[in-house]
C-alpha cells in the first residue's frame, strides 16, 4: 500500500511537471486562453481522479493530451446539444429575434386573415389576384371579365374594410361589389 501511495505522488509530481506543456496544447484545442485554461484543469482533475487506470508502460504526456481531447470534444458535442452558454448579463446585448413582436405579429397575420375571410367574395377573389398573387389589375379585370374601374373601386373597399378591421374598428361596413 506505501508503494501505491508513492506511485500516486510520483505520478502526481509528472503531472504537474507537465502542466505548462499541457496548456498551451489545450489553449490551442480550445481556441483560447480561458477556455484552454478550463479544459486543462478540468484534465488534470480527471487525471488525478484516473490516476489507477495510467499504466505505466505509457507515456504520461500522451494519455495527458488524450484526456484533454476527449473532455473537449464532449464539451463540443455537449455544446452542440444544449447550445450557447453565457453569462445572463451578456444575454441581453445578443441579437435575436425578439418573442413579443413575432407572437404580435402572428396576431397580426390572424386577424389579417380573418378580415379578408369577412370579405364578400367579389372582394376577397380581387384581393387574393392583385395583393397576394400579384397580378395587375388590367390582368384580374381581364381574368374576370370585369372593368378596371370596378376591379380598383372592389380592391380599394377590401383594403379599406381590412385596415378598419385590423385597427379594431370592424363596424365599418364592408361594402359590397
Amino acid at each position: 500500500m506505501a508503494e501505491e501511495g508513492a506511485n500516486t505522488a510520483d505520478l502526481r509530481d509528472q503531472i504537474v511537471a507537465l502542466v505548462p506543456r499541457l496548456r498551451r496544447f489545450c489553449m490551442a484545442v480550445a481556441k483560447g486562453q480561458d477556455a484552454g485554461d478550463d479544459l486543462l484543469q478540468a484534465t488534470v482533475e480527471r487525471a488525478l481522479l484516473k490516476a489507477d487506470q495510467f499504466k505505466t508502460d505509457t507515456r504520461l504526456d500522451s494519455w495527458m493530451y488524450r484526456i484533454a481531447q476527449n473532455i473537449f470534444i464532449d464539451q463540443m458535442r455537449a455544446a452542440k446539444t444544449r447550445g450557447r452558454e453565457m453569462a445572463m448579463e451578456d444575454a441581453f446585448a445578443v441579437i435575436g429575434d425578439d418573442g413579443l413582436q413575432i407572437v404580435e405579429g402572428r396576431s397580426d397575420l390572424a386577424r389579417a386573415q380573418a378580415a379578408m375571410a369577412a370579405l364578400p367574395d367579389e372582394q376577397r377573389v380581387l384581393m387574393a389576384l392583385v395583393v397576394l398573387d400579384g397580378y395587375s389589375y388590367k390582368d384580374a379585370s381581364e381574368m374576370l371579365g370585369i372593368p378596371m374601374g370596378t376591379v380598383m373601386s372592389r380592391i380599394a373597399r377590401a383594403r379599406r374594410a381590412i385596415d378598419a378591421s385590423l385597427r379594431g374598428h370592424p363596424e365599418i361596413a364592408v361594402e359590397g361589389n
